[in-house]
């Protein structure tokens, strides 16, 4: 596998991977993305929109110098919360980079597990939408 891919892994295991029950693990995650500037309102558009999510979460790629990055923003705390842990772990990696690392790295660290049904729906949502900007920009030769 990638050695970037695996290095951020292993940040992902060192921040999320120490906590000793779920809820101590949302609370550290909601508190950390309080401080996260929201996407602007011009953004929150329907094109952006991530169906299947229980609450409203917008997924804004982009494609620079050869790498695809990420910005979300949801109307629920957890949401937005594992949304930005989505796309941080994603942006900066190629198209082909991207396609290799699935979200299974969510699931080990008790993140995705925690979930309701309904969000573990829109994370898979917001997983493919990632695939498939990735895919997308691997198509057209970039």
């Amino acid at each position: 596998m990638n050695e970037e891919i695996e290095r951020r892994k292993r940040l992902l295991e060192e921040e999320y991977g120490c906590f000793g029950d779920a809820q101590e693990l949302f609370e550290y995650i909601i508190s950390k993305n309080r401080r996260s500037e929201p996407l602007p309102a011009e953004l929150k558009r329907d094109e952006f929109l991530v169906k299947g999510c229980v609450s409203s979460l917008w997924l804004i790629p982009t494609f620079k110098d050869g790498k695809c990055w990420f910005k979300s923003d949801a109307d629920s705390m957890v949401t937005r919360g594992v949304a930005e842990i989505v796309c941080s772990m994603y942006s900066g990696l190629t198209p082909d980079e991207i396609l290799s690392f699935d979200c299974s790295v969510l699931d080990e660290l008790g993140i995705s597990t925690q979930l309701s049904p309904n969000r573990r729906n829109g994370l898979s949502q917001l997983c493919a939408r990632i695939a498939s900007f990735a895919r997308f920009e691997k198509t057209k030769g970039n």
